[in-house]
């Protein structure tokens, strides 16, 4: 179904919506890391040429994380080398996990990193093998050199919402890794939500507890995964209060390798298809994106999980 032949969604406005939301896309890197199979290199670069061409500005692309760690992402040099200049830029940014990685990344001439935290302790040991206290240690030379290098640096923080471990957790004690991060000097936020679990008024009181701490919503990003159906509303919900950058994997891809209980992250077709019966620009050509998803989907040997993406291929 093409963009001439489709009339839906109807264009309706939402009072309370930007005009235009950045889509920050994971699939590539989130997408793709918890695959059970290998996803071989040139596919890889494929999907990232094949998301540009729909429109999407910022991707990011991998991470320079020991293959031990996250074996999907070994490939990280050899990712870059065959996207070229295409690979380059502020938009196209990558992970990494310390200054080994920062090195790496560097040394392919990035010049866009993002570094990870967690707002819990036991996540915190479970993925970085560090307490909090100490992963944000770990955190400042390397945000220092990437920001002394003139790059643009994002901070993720996961289990803001909930964690599998500890249970809830509290808003106050998400604002303080926040604040350590962003006091560091990073450009960007992503608040996650690893496990799924947040709902909308969960996500107003934290933006609204990070606005009271001097991080306003200009700099945050949110980062919902899907596994209680919440993503959307929680996205919407974060527009609505003054949010414009979301994080979404196209068909849906993404979960944790740290995280069992993660599901899919916020499909950025789904995204897509709301805000553009809202009115709200995002620059993507849905159909474009959706021609992408079902390409990748072959390739991984299994449907999107994208509602959009299932609905428009098969209509």
């Amino acid at each position: 179904m093409t963009t001439e032949s489709r009339q839906l969604p109807m264009t309706v406005p939402m009072p309370g919506l930007p005009d235009r939301v950045t889509i920050y896309e994971v699939g590539p890197r989130d997408g793709l890391q918890n695959e059970p199979t290998a996803v071989p290199v040139e596919v890889k670069a494929e999907f990232v040429r094949r998301l540009l061409d729909a429109g999407l500005d910022t991707v990011e692309l991998t991470s320079f994380v020991p293959q031990r760690w996250v074996p999907q992402l070994g490939d990280a040099e050899e990712l870059l080398d065959l996207l070229g200049p295409l690979g380059t830029g502020r938009q196209r940014p990558v992970l990494v996990p310390n200054e080994r990685g920062l090195d790496r990344a560097l040394d392919k001439g990035v010049n866009a990193v993002a570094v990870f935290a967690s707002a819990t302790e036991t996540f915190a040991r479970k993925n970085l093998n560090r307490s909090v206290g100490e992963s944000l240690e770990m955190f400042v030379p390397v945000v220092r050199r990437a920001l002394d290098g003139g790059a643009w640096v994002r901070a993720y923080v996961s289990m803001c919402f909930g964690d599998p471990w500890e249970g809830p957790v509290p808003v106050a004690q998400v604002v303080d890794v926040c604040s350590h991060l962003m006091d560091l000097g990073c450009d960007q936020l992503s608040i996650g939500d690893t496990i799924g679990v947040g709902t909308p008024g969960h996500v107003v009181r934290l933006v609204t507890a990070l606005d009271d701490a001097g991080i306003g919503p200009d700099q945050v990003a949110v980062h919902f995964h899907d596994t209680y159906g919440q993503a959307l509303a929680n996205t919407l919900t974060a527009l609505q209060h003054g949010v414009r950058v979301v994080d979404a994997a196209t068909g849906g891809l993404g979960g944790c390798p740290y995280a069992r209980s993660a599901t899919g992250n916020l499909a950025t077709e789904d995204l897509v298809w709301a805000l553009d019966g809202m009115g709200v620009e995002t620059g993507v050509d849905l159909d474009a994106l959706v021609s992408t998803s079902t390409w990748m989907a072959e390739q991984l040997g299994r449907p999107a999980p994208s509602r959009v993406v299932r609905a428009l291929a098969g209509g």
